[in-house]
């Protein structure tokens, strides 16, 4: 029980530090996948059986961040294709006729290119995982093994600030339109690297994603590294989530900028002074 109550203290703090400093519209998600149900929170909604409805894994995530609730799917409880399969649930490999049916509806033209692209899918083992947990970050009572963060734009352009400024590393990603639930929970569980994904077409209609969100994913054990650093770099008097800007011509800039601008002969001007 203390263990659980630290891991509680430790989640929340991470929470508050990220709306501290980003001006959050909604609460993180932590994402855990179940091997023993006994790992699954005591106060977890079970779509099937205390809601009577089967939901989209992208619709967990919305009453999570939205609404606060800690929801736990198992196989029966999923409403969309994709998930059953990247969690690893279903067979769709590729001696299946679901791995066919699959290729022929996933917009390449080509179906070799399609078989090609689909074999490739992110995906955890078969069976290795009985469900997923999403909860909210503020009260999580588990080690997540990852958050996902949902931010605009230049929240977003934050957190990457932050990453660099810790790894000297950008964070390496790639975009697809479709399949974001996958993208966001597989990937960065198999890597231990973080990711920024797109929400997809489907979480876009039945979700409700805004239409600037954008989703970094971040590995359970490296929220230490992201919401530390921040705190450093933009603290709680800062506020990153709307754009204030002007057009100023030969505006002040940092000092640097005129050390580099004399040594390399042009014109000099103010330095800005932060406030």
């Amino acid at each position: 029980m203390a263990l659980q109550s630290g891991l509680v203290v430790k989640n929340n703090e991470h929470s508050q530090k990220l709306h501290n400093a980003l001006r959050l519209h909604s609460e993180p998600i932590a994402i855990k996948m179940i091997i023993n149900e006994a790992e699954v929170p005591p106060d977890a909604v079970y779509p099937m059986r205390d809601m009577k409805k089967h939901i989209a894994l992208c619709q967990a995530f919305y009453l999570t961040r939205k609404e606060k609730k800690t929801i736990y799917m198992q196989k029966e409880d999923h409403w969309c294709w994709n998930p059953p399969v990247g969690l690893g649930h279903v067979d769709c490999g590729e001696d299946t006729k679901a791995f066919e049916v699959v290729c022929s509806v996933l917009g390449v033209q080509s179906m070799d290119a399609a078989r090609s692209f689909f074999k490739k899918f992110p995906r955890f083992p078969l069976d290795k995982y009985k469900g997923i947990v999403t909860a909210p970050l503020e009260n999580c009572p588990f080690e997540p093994d990852v958050v996902m963060i949902y931010s605009n734009n230049l929240q977003l352009r934050s957190m990457l600030f932050t990453i660099k400024s810790r790894t000297g590393k950008l964070v390496a990603t790639e975009l697809d339109a479709i399949d974001s639930c996958i993208y966001e929970i597989v990937v960065p569980m198999q890597t231990g690297e973080y990711r920024v994904t797109l929400p997809d077409l489907g979480e876009t209609e039945r979700a409700a994603p805004e239409s600037d969100e954008i989703v970094l994913s971040v590995p359970g054990r490296r929220m230490d590294e992201l919401v530390d650093n921040m705190s450093v770099l933009f603290g709680d008097d800062t506020d990153t989530s709307e754009a204030k800007s002007e057009l100023v011509y030969d505006f002040p800039r940092p000092p640097f900028y005129n050390t580099l601008f004399e040594l390399w002969g042009l014109e000099k001007g103010e330095d800005w002074k932060l406030k």
